[in-house]
């Protein structure tokens, strides 16, 4: 039995979709996060309870309608009741084994929580590359960024694997690039500030379960904004 549906969404090229583009998909990185999450909402809006998915925009994409390019993961198949995508789905239930070799591409909005409020709760949340530059100078920090971004990176991904059942596995080398913090708008509220990385290598499987349930459910924080979907392959 289908639980989980993987979907490549692509916007049309005919009107409307194609008047609409610059709308639907600004240039500003993150209003673009912001409305991409508001966008592809309307393909799960007929969902039992809301349906969550993980989503990710993918490859070099521009404003041209046809290029706009989406990947999605969900429990329900999208429904596009207003015409504006291209939608090609198919069923995701991965058959995985201890010692299965993937490869895997991840944008993640990695954090790591600091210190305790007066009440004994958890942290406050700071992006992993930020807290690694903390103690250096602001002048010294162009120097030392590239280090902290696949130091920081790197461990945060580490201990992913830990908890969900996956080791990083040498048969490729780990790229870990694409650091960005992103301003996302919150209406009359103060803006949401977040990071993302993107990380691509290859991994070794020592739980299935537990690996599949984090494939379901995404890594790291942002989810709503275009964080936490991996996408795998067998290498």
């Amino acid at each position: 039995m289908n639980d989980h549906w993987i979907s490549r969404i692509t916007l049309r090229r005919d009107v409307p979709a194609a008047a609409l583009a610059p709308i639907l998909l600004p240039d500003e990185p993150g209003a673009r996060a912001d409305l991409g999450h508001r966008l592809l909402w309307t393909l799960f809006s007929d969902a039992d309870g809301a349906d969550r998915f993980l989503w990710r925009e993918h490859g070099s994409i521009g404003l041209t309608p046809g290029r706009s390019h989406f990947i999605a993961l969900s429990s329900t198949p999208p429904n596009d009741c207003h015409g504006l995508f291209r939608i090609d789905s198919k069923s995701f239930a991965p058959q995985l084994a201890p010692g299965d070799r993937l490869g895997f591409i991840l944008r993640a909005n990695p954090v790591v929580s600091r210190g305790r409020d007066i009440r004994n709760r958890r942290g406050k949340r700071h992006d992993v590359v930020m807290a690694a530059l903390k103690d250096v100078p602001s002048g010294e920090r162009a120097s030392v960024r590239q280090t902290a971004i696949e130091t920081a990176g790197r461990h945060w991904l580490e201990e992913q694997g830990a908890r969900h059942g996956f080791a990083l596995s040498d048969l490729r080398p780990l790229r870990i690039d694409g650091y960005e913090r992103l301003t996302i708008p919150h209406g009359n509220n103060r803006p949401i500030i977040l990071a993302r990385l993107d990380f691509d290598g290859a991994l070794e499987i020592s739980d299935p379960a537990r690996f599949t349930t984090a494939l379901h459910q995404g890594f790291g924080k942002a989810k709503g904004f275009g964080c936490g979907l991996m996408l795998v392959r067998r290498i």
